[in-house]
């Protein structure tokens, strides 16, 4: 699970470092039991006050503390967007957001909960560094680097994710493999990478063959590795978030900024809100993004090619 790797890399951090704390906006109860057990002088729960939580964050990091805020996606970025903008990354404070329940992770509860819209918002804000891990291993290794960096980070989190990347060595800030293919590459981010991994197991069947890649560090977005998938015949972007200002705008952003002319195609949530709701699976397929559309979607990418 990608959160519990998120409290284990925080865990680690903070037992070595006396400047890590920890501020959650009423939520995560049992997960931090630990955390305040070691850490309880280094904890605050600030209650269902997220525009609050984000000015305390913001006047601890100014003295010298390495802050991490904790709520739900939406109510830790949308809710208190002013104070995130003015306040912390105005100022260039140490923070760095945790948003758990990327995408449909909290379907069921409505479109309040539906965050996806929240990675085209928070990268739209001058310094503000955007990571989205796409597996629990991910997860941990990007925790235990970004907190020491300097400025605001957004770290978007899920609840599930089953795969492990392939490769031995991994640099966040270079993509991440989860497969290798001569054809072409899926460029994702987040649990939705278990629905590529489907969609590219059932391509294998009619013969094509696809990279798997999750892209972490969405800002700042490698120009190295941009340079290198430009080169795959077939470029594919995957997300569960708004078709606008999400993976898909950031990739031809800069290939645009490299000069480097591709055709891409994009698979995303086609700029709606959804009145329906469901659990995450009954979402994904609902709006075209679960593995049989993205399958499809691919399939007819590549015969009109």
């Amino acid at each position: 699970m990608m959160r519990d790797n998120f409290l284990k890399g925080l865990f680690e951090l903070a037992k070595k470092d006396k400047s890590v704390f920890l501020i959650t906006g009423d939520l995560g109860f049992k997960i931090f039991d630990q955390y305040i057990e070691n850490f309880k002088d280094r904890f605050l729960n600030v209650g269902v006050a997220e525009q609050n939580m984000i000015g305390v964050a913001t006047g601890m990091a100014l003295r010298g503390y390495k802050v991490v805020v904790y709520s739900i996606a939406n109510f830790a970025t949308l809710r208190c967007l002013e104070q995130i903008r003015n306040d912390a990354a105005y100022h260039n404070a140490n923070i760095t957001v945790v948003a758990s329940g990327g995408g449909y992770t909290y379907g069921a509860l409505g479109m309040s909960h539906h965050a996806t819209e929240d990675i085209a918002v928070i990268r739209s804000l001058p310094d503000i560094k955007v990571f989205v891990p796409s597996s629990g291993l991910e997860s941990y290794i990007t925790t235990k680097k970004i907190i020491n960096l300097n400025g605001v980070k957004y770290l978007r989190i899920e609840k599930e994710s089953k795969y492990k990347p392939i490769q031995k060595k991994i640099n966040i800030s270079q993509g991440v493999y989860y497969n290798y293919g001569k054809d072409g590459v899926i460029l994702t981010s987040g649990g939705i990478l278990s629905e590529c991994m489907q969609a590219e197991k059932s391509l294998n069947k009619k013969k094509l063959f696809f990279d798997v890649i999750s892209i972490n560090t969405i800002k700042p977005l490698s120009n190295l590795l941009l340079k290198k998938i430009s080169k795959k015949k077939y470029i594919i972007t995957v997300e569960e978030h708004n078709f606008s200002g999400g993976i898909g705008s950031c990739i031809l952003e800069k290939l645009n900024e490299l000069q480097i002319k591709k055709n891409i195609k994009i698979i995303s949530i086609k700029d709606r809100y959804s009145s329906v709701v469901g659990d995450q699976q009954f979402m994904r397929k609902k709006n075209g993004i679960d593995s049989k559309s993205i399958e499809n979607k691919i399939l007819n990418f590549v015969k009109n090619k």
